[in-house]
């Protein structure tokens, strides 16, 4: 039985040996920015998972950038060693390729833990000034932000570049840019945040400058013969927000930048948002992007059965697919994967007395897969 789920793909220079990919997933866990042993405990269990490639959690690319302060941050030496401290570990147990997602949090910067709460820090908490595209808070009791003047926006620009610099020494494969989930660069795009009246607000092609010129800076900062790529958004599941013409659009500017891929996304800029979640809910603006903007895309969102995964791919909807708590709830998720899908892979030799092949427990723990196999 061939699957495409577990076809190789190529992006820039590097090919993933499959399709899945482990989404970067906040773990709210760091030191001043500094990845813990959580991390290393977390991103090892994803290392052994047999995804095609890992993708480290939203890296705040200045101290600032942070949504928390324990969120994991890009921006110091201390940083960058406790990073490639976790990435060696995880390199000498795994063939996946490693990436991390780059991200400026803007106006949902300086809150809660999301087990706190996750609303704005007081002001015994030790809050933080923020920053976004206009002075709009994201909601009552949230703090007002600092609208960017455009020389501090250099400043953002030069920032991701630094951090991109610092993935390169630590020796990553891939850099995602993060303009989704209603983050500083969404913030930009979207009509619902955006109330500038300059050359970065009003109409879709300024709205979209800044993280354009946030996006050429990582260009020009990260190797070709990597993967670049870029988390965006398809909708803000609000009236009057950035719908899915808006992220075609904004696919094809990155795609003549030289971006890879772009993983699309949605929600987020606004606490009011009405979204419709079920199975697969955001894959439609998947397709509709890699069918309009001729760029390679990964889907992602409420993906965890493997059937659903292996269509997504064969029908070309999507070039790749992204699990997260689907990973959190079964890191052996791929395992099981291509067990279902009758691929043979190869498990870590610690593990291989757990193969289905020949493990009689296996088809008693799964005997959907192993009728499936037969």
């Amino acid at each position: 039985m061939s699957s495409k789920l577990f076809e190789p793909i190529r992006l820039g220079g590097v090919t993933l040996p499959n399709r899945v990919v482990v989404a970067p997933m906040c773990q709210y866990s760091a030191n001043d920015g500094c990845m813990s042993d959580w991390h290393l405990m977390h991103l090892g269990s994803m290392a052994i998972a047999g995804a095609g490639a890992v993708v480290i959690e939203a890296s705040g690319v200045t101290r600032e950038a942070r949504i928390t302060h324990g969120c994991t941050g890009l921006y110091s030496d201390d940083n960058e060693a406790a990073m490639k401290r976790v990435v060696d570990a995880c390199r000498r147990v795994s063939r996946s390729a490693f990436g991390v997602q780059l991200a400026h949090a803007g106006r949902k910067a300086s809150s809660q833990f999301p087990w706190a709460g996750h609303s704005a820090l007081g002001a015994l908490e030790s809050p933080w000034p923020t920053a976004s595209s206009s002075a709009v808070p994201l909601a009552d009791g949230w703090h007002t932000p600092h609208a960017l003047y455009p020389d501090e926006l250099k400043g953002v620009a030069a920032a991701f570049a630094g951090a991109a610099r610092r993935a390169l020494r630590i020796g990553l494969d891939l850099v995602e840019l993060h303009s989704a989930h209603g983050y500083l660069l969404h913030q930009f795009l979207s009509p619902l945040c955006n109330r500038r009246t300059d050359a970065y607000g009003g109409s879709l092609e300024n709205r979209m400058r800044f993280p354009l010129e946030v996006a050429k800076a990582l260009r020009d900062a990260w190797p070709k013969e990597r993967i670049l790529g870029a988390r965006i958004t398809a909708s803000d599941w609000a009236e009057g927000g950035a719908t899915p013409e808006d992220c075609v659009r904004y696919a094809k500017e990155l795609k003549s930048i030289g971006f890879d891929y772009v993983c699309v996304s949605s929600g987020g800029i606004v606490l009011s948002q009405k979204i419709k979640v079920g199975p697969g809910y955001q894959v439609a603006f998947a397709e509709k992007v890699k069918k309009e903007a001729g760029i390679a895309v990964r889907a992602v969102g409420l993906i965890a059965d493997i059937e659903q995964a292996e269509d997504i791919v064969a029908t070309g909807k999507a070039d790749m697919v992204a699990l997260a708590r689907g990973l959190l709830d079964n890191p052996r998720w791929v395992w099981h994967a291509a067990e279902r899908l009758g691929v043979k892979i190869d498990y870590p030799p610690q593990y291989a007395r757990a193969h289905h092949s020949i493990w009689p427990g296996a088809a008693i723990a799964r005997p959907a897969a192993a009728a499936a196999v037969a």
